[in-house]
């Protein structure tokens, strides 16, 4: 990387710290800045589109998203909520895949089905980073904004097996066991660094939590089992061991991730979004449509039957599932393992996260503000309804 180069990205970085809260009233949003920084890098300069150490920055800034947002999540909020998790993840996100591999088979016109599930998969987990501005929306409820911040930091783990299985063309060890073997070895890690860090100096406890994180991926991945399951895992253990000092030491590790995430979509948009252009057909484009709306709302949908959620709050759940950074992550490992045969793959990949990071970052704050302001309108009586309810309360004058 040229040093032109790098003082473009080093500035954007700094004007985004400058000039964020500003505009994100334009509904503007940090992947849609820096994918667009990307790009003008591939315009200005020479960018090596086969570029060493993306792969690495991806996966460590996929691992940091979920060890942070997952030690934000309490025990009991996860009891709490257990069922509409279950039917989120066990319905309709395998129903997700299923419906994603089915259509891009008809309608991409792949060769084979593993190709099909190879895209079905990598574009079903959505992304808690891309998805932060309704995450951490004030006006919309807490319970919505925990269902989203877990689903998304769980099934990103859940669907990698699934992406293995593609990649290699036959179902190859348990996935299941890969899943479990992640979550534990990540549970164990985490509450053992939790516990340890609350007897140490916060001199360098921000740091030690960044290498936890990486510590509980490497050694999940080391030993055959799920990394991204152990990362969210070890998250959730940290945060209920930590104490007080917790909060504090994952906020160093979120504006590490903020930082490494703004890095990756301007590699995203510097060495993928060039080569649209050349590869996008009118099918790929249909898919990536078909993808983010009706490919996830509708499992959102036949799942959350019988949970007692408004109509409006099943629409918002499932049209706020943005895909991100585990997908790129999926799209990378297709090219590492399958080369140019995965071409037509990667280029849905990347053209549906393109067409995410746009629309789910335009419509994140108005539609987060419009459904907030409902649901807390059908939480809260009216006028009318709230003298009537005084009034019983009082008994007759």
């Amino acid at each position: 990387m040229t040093a032109g180069a790098v003082m473009l990205i080093a500035l954007a970085v700094f004007a985004w710290g400058v000039a964020s809260r500003r505009l994100e009233r334009l509904d503007l949003t940090a992947p849609m800045v820096f994918v667009a920084v990307g790009v003008l890098l591939a315009v200005l300069f020479d960018v090596d589109q086969h570029a060493e150490g993306i792969m690495a920055l991806t996966e460590a800034t996929l691992v940091w998203v979920l060890f942070s947002d997952a030690s934000r999540v309490g025990p009991r909020e996860l009891r709490g909520d257990a069922g509409v998790y279950g039917r989120l993840l066990g319905l309709a996100l395998p129903l997700t895949v299923i419906a994603g591999t089915l259509l891009a088979w008809w309608l991409l016109g792949l060769p084979n089905p593993w190709p099909a599930l190879l895209v079905g998969a990598a574009l079903a987990p959505t992304d808690a980073a891309l998805g932060s501005v309704v995450i951490a929306h004030p006006k919309v409820p807490a319970r919505i904004r925990r269902i989203l911040n877990v689903e998304s930091g769980v099934n990103d783990g859940i669907v990698t097996p699934v992406v293995m299985v593609a990649l290699a063309g036959a179902a190859s060890g348990a996935p299941l066991l890969q899943l479990v073997g992640g979550a534990v070895i990540g549970a164990a890690i985490g509450a053992v660094g939790g516990r340890l860090l609350r007897t140490a100096g916060e001199s360098f406890a921000g740091p030690a939590v960044l290498a936890l994180a990486l510590l509980a991926y490497a050694g999940s991945i080391a030993v055959h089992a799920n990394g991204f399951v152990a990362a969210f895992a070890a998250g959730l253990a940290f945060g209920h061991v930590a104490g007080r000092g917790g909060p504090r030491e994952v906020f160093y590790v979120e504006q590490t991730a903020g930082l490494a995430s703004l890095l990756v979509w301007a590699a995203f948009g510097a060495l993928a979004v060039p080569l649209l252009p050349s590869r996008w057909t009118w099918p790929m484009l249909l898919y990536a449509l078909l993808s983010l709306t009706a490919v996830r709302m509708l499992p959102v949908a036949l799942s959350l039957i019988g949970a007692r959620f408004k109509a409006s709050t099943v629409l918002f759940v499932g049209w706020f599932g943005p895909r991100g950074l585990a997908s790129i992550v999926f799209a990378l490992l297709a090219v590492e393992e399958l080369g140019p045969s995965a071409d037509t793959a990667v280029a849905v990949i990347v053209l549906t996260v393109l067409i995410s990071v746009v629309a789910h970052g335009l419509s994140a704050g108005p539609l987060a503000a419009r459904y907030g302001q409902a649901a807390r309108a059908e939480q809260e009586p009216g006028p009318v309804a709230a003298a009537r309810l005084h009034t019983h309360r009082l008994g007759p004058p």
